[in-house]
Parts: C-alpha cells; sequence; structure tokens
C-alpha cells in the first residue's frame, strides 16, 4: 500500500516530542506540509530544521499554548498571514498532570478543556469551510485508552479525555456529508515523556525504582512492552490517507491489547 498525501497540509498539535513528532514525520514522509506547533520556540526550530532536511516541502512552525484560551486566535493569525489553510488537524497535546480527580482544582478542569477540546474546535470551526470546499478533509485526536477504562491516578485527563472522544463522535456526524473523516486514536502506554512522568510518579508513591514500575505496567500488556510512537503514527498516516475515507467516528485503541473492553 503507497500512501500519498502530496498536496495537503497538516497542522500537528505538540509536535515537537513523542506521538506529535512521530506524526509530524511520518505525514512528511507521506508527502504532506506539515505545520508544527509546540509551546517551545526553540525545539520547534531545531524540528523543523530536521523536517525540512528529510523532505523537499516547505514546512512552518508555529508557537502556542494549547492550555491558554488565546492559542487559537495565535495560530489562525500566524497562518493567515502565510496564506496557509490546513485540510488535516492532528489533535494532540499533553495530558493534564497526574492526580487524583478529588484533588483537582477547577482551574485544572479547566486548563484541560482548553488543552484538549476548545483550542482544536476552534481551528475546525475556522478550517471547515475550506474542508467543505474541497469535499476532503481529515480530523485525528490523539486521545488515551482512558476514553474506555479510566487510568488510576489520572482524574482531570480521564474526564477530559473522553469529553474529547464525544466532541469527535459528535462532530464526525456533522462533517460527513462533506467527505470529512473524523477519528480518534487511543494509545496505550507508549515510550513517550509523558509515560516516564507517569512511571516516575508512581514509584515515588510506591517507595520503589522506576525500573520496577516500569516492568509491573509491562506485565499489564498482552505484548508485554511498551508502544512505540512510530506505531501511532503509522495508524495516523493512514487515517487521512483515502484508503480510510469509509471510516469515521471511530475510537481505535493502539494499546498491545492491554484495555480489556470489547
Amino acid at each position: 500500500m503507497n500512501i500519498s498525501l502530496d498536496g495537503h497540509t497538516a497542522l500537528v498539535g505538540g509536535a515537537t516530542s513523542g506521538i506529535g513528532w512521530a506524526i509530524a514525520e511520518a505525514l512528511a514522509r507521506a508527502g504532506a506540509q506539515v505545520i508544527l506547533v509546540a509551546r517551545s520556540q526553540e525545539r520547534l526550530e531545531q524540528r523543523l530544521r530536521a523536517l525540512e532536511a528529510q523532505s523537499t516541502k516547505q514546512h512552518y512552525a508555529v508557537m502556542a499554548n494549547y492550555d491558554l484560551p488565546e492559542a487559537p486566535q495565535a495560530i489562525l493569525s500566524s497562518l493567515t498571514h502565510q496564506n496557509i489553510t490546513p485540510d488535516i488537524i492532528i489533535n494532540n497535546a499533553g495530558g493534564p498532570a497526574p492526580g487524583r480527580i478529588v484533588d483537582a482544582s477547577r482551574g485544572e478542569f479547566h486548563r484541560a478543556l482548553d488543552r484538549l477540546i476548545l483550542t482544536t474546535h476552534e481551528l475546525v470551526h475556522a478550517f471547515f469551510p475550506t474542508m467543505q470546499q474541497k469535499q476532503w478533509g481529515r480530523i485525528i485526536n490523539i486521545i488515551s485508552t482512558s476514553v474506555r477504562q479510566p487510568i488510576e491516578g489520572l482524574g482531570v485527563s480521564n474526564t477530559i479525555r473522553a469529553a474529547t472522544a464525544a466532541w469527535a463522535k459528535t462532530l464526525s456526524i456533522e462533517v460527513a456529508p462533506y467527505g470529512i473523516t473524523v477519528n480518534s486514536i487511543l494509545p496505550g502506554a507508549t515510550l513517550t515523556e509523558r509515560l516516564e512522568e507517569i512511571i516516575r510518579r508512581r514509584a515515588n508513591e510506591q517507595g520503589i525504582q522506576p525500573d520496577q514500575v516500569a516492568e509491573q505496567m509491562r506485565h499489564e500488556i498482552p505484548m508485554q512492552r511498551f508502544g512505540k510512537p512510530e506505531e501511532i503514527a503509522a495508524l495516523a498516516v493512514f487515517l487521512c490517507s483515502d484508503y480510510a475515507g469509509y471510516i469515521t467516528g471511530e475510537c481505535i485503541r493502539v494499546d498491545g491489547g492491554r484495555t480489556r473492553c470489547l
């Protein structure tokens, strides 16, 4: 199967590390023009140089903090100035800080809502007319298996990620007549900075070494290993392709079989 995304432009959130960077690289390899979005200018510049070194396309970088209500306007202003309109939107952002839901503050929920739903919602609202006119568009949410099975110690994340899945499903129904698909990928334990943070926190709570926590977590996975960001990226590229044009409104787990529900 040869996937070509030549002629398409993808906006990728959280694009300087982990799953976001893996998706950005994979989309560029498939021929898409990529807009990297993240909150560190230095890392953005490094990743942009790396991307352009392995691609013949001109790619772009936009600095924005999805935690802030002004993030969508910052992104839109930058893209309008450069006359760029994406037809692929990858909704990807780091999860809220770990912690019990009973300890969470109102502000934590508001920040998570801005980060995981509202910024992308405003971007979709802005770019939908172009997708509608083209009769083609792809919106992909990188969420979590907590949508299917809440993860202990991730109270705010469990709550807002489930809401993200509901937003995506609702959106998928509304935009389907225009050839626009909306799907969500639910990664399991994947080798990212986020996973390292979770492992360190659990190790501190249990008074054991991080390696022991990692071994406990791998033991819960039928494949006995953590996922790789590139494995998430491969699915994202497929869902962006015309081969996946009849797949929409889905939540697809990539977790080595860990989640027990059907």
